[in-house]
C-alpha cells in the first residue's frame, strides 16, 4: 500500500521561509519523479516544481522561480520543497505527488502524470 504524506506548513509572514517534507512508502522511491502542486479553494491544482528520479533535474513553475527549490533524498524516500521569500499569493495546500516515470516530462504540471497523492499541508502565508 503506497502512502505518501506531507509536513512542514504553517503560518508564516511574507518575506520569510518554509521547508516542506514528503516521505513515501510502499513504492520504490527512486523509480518515480516527484512533483509538489498547491492547490487553493475553488481553484484548480497547480504545478509548482518537478524532480527526476535522480535529482539531476528539476523544473518549475514561473511563479515561483529563484524562491523555491526541490530536492530528494533517495536514500530517506523523502522529498523536500524549501520556500523562500514567501509571498501572500504562494498561500495554498501543498501537496506531494509521485509520478507516473522516472523524468519529469513536458506535461509535468497535469495532475494526470502523478499516480499517488498525499493529503497536502497547509502553507498561509500573511502580509
Amino acid at each position: 500500500q503506497v502512502q505518501v504524506v506531507e509536513s512542514g506548513g504553517g503560518l508564516v509572514q511574507a518575506g520569510g521561509s518554509l521547508r516542506l517534507s514528503c516521505t513515501a512508502s510502499g513504492l520504490t522511491f527512486d523509480d518515480y519523479a516527484m512533483g509538489w502542486f498547491r492547490q487553493v479553494t475553488e481553484k484548480e491544482r497547480e504545478g509548482v516544481s518537478c524532480i527526476s528520479w535522480s535529482g539531476a533535474n528539476t523544473y518549475y513553475a514561473d511563479s515561483v522561480k529563484g524562491r523555491f527549490t526541490i530536492s530528494r533524498d533517495n536514500a530517506k524516500n523523502t522529498l523536500y520543497l524549501q520556500m523562500n521569500s514567501l509571498k501572500p499569493e504562494d498561500t495554498a495546500m501543498y501537496y506531494c505527488a509521485a509520478g507516473r516515470t522516472g523524468l519529469c516530462t513536458v506535461g509535468w504540471r497535469n495532475t494526470f502524470r502523478y499516480n499517488y497523492w498525499g493529503q497536502g499541508t497547509q502553507v498561509t502565508v500573511s502580509s
